[in-house]
């Protein structure tokens, strides 16, 4: 079994763009497809790099006031398909689901919004539903997959994309593996203690 990866498409959703343009160039350079929604699409495009639309994908646009944007299985099949399964090759092959090898995630500010004293509508909006699903996606399949769940994880995975181009490890996806559940276990939290009071 390969324990290296090459990443060669990935899928950018974020709600800060801050510190990403320099892990977006590292990866542009190396060739790397991006694919995202709405304003990251648009913030990626504004950096000069080419990327394509998740609705061009799916076929699908950006539904129920932008509740709906990623949860398809053209997305989650092109994450979770086990690279090294015959069955699983030879049905994104059938059902056209390109290998997502790369999967870059900041949730929306759940406690932020609930530590200025927003309305409960407001914040309940705030309760990521396609970030979370995205993570943890990502992260079941660390064998083949690296996926970034916060802000936090920029600067690491920019740091092994610069000393050895967009090639991973096991060990090296296995650790951002691990601190995406550490995001979402403490992102459940924050959103059980709110709905506990």
């Amino acid at each position: 079994m390969a324990t290296q990866r090459k990443i060669k498409t990935a899928l950018v959703s974020v709600f800060h763009k801050e510190g990403l343009d320099n892990l977006l160039a590292a990866l542009h350079m190396e060739g790397v497809r991006f694919l995202s929604t709405g304003g990251t699409q648009s913030f990626i495009e504004s950096l000069g790099f080419p990327c394509e639309r998740v609705e061009d994908l799916t076929s699908y646009p950006s539904i129920l006031g932008g509740r709906v944007k990623t949860l398809h299985p053209k997305v989650f099949g092109g994450i979770l398909g086990r690279r090294e399964q015959e069955n699983d090759k030879a049905q994104m092959t059938q059902y056209e689901i390109p290998e997502i090898d790369l999967v870059i995630v900041d949730l929306y500010p759940f406690e932020k919004t609930v530590a200025e004293g927003a309305s409960e509508a407001e914040i309940i909006e705030k309760i990521d539903i396609g970030g979370i699903s995205l993570i943890r996606a990502g992260a079941k399949n660390f064998n083949d997959v690296v996926i970034v769940p916060s802000q936090a994880e920029y600067e690491p995975l920019l740091d092994i994309v610069t000393t050895q181009g967009a090639t991973t490890t096991l060990e090296q996806r296995r650790w951002f593996a691990t601190r995406a559940f550490a995001t979402s276990s403490h992102y459940d939290d924050a959103i059980h203690q709110w709905f506990n009071k």
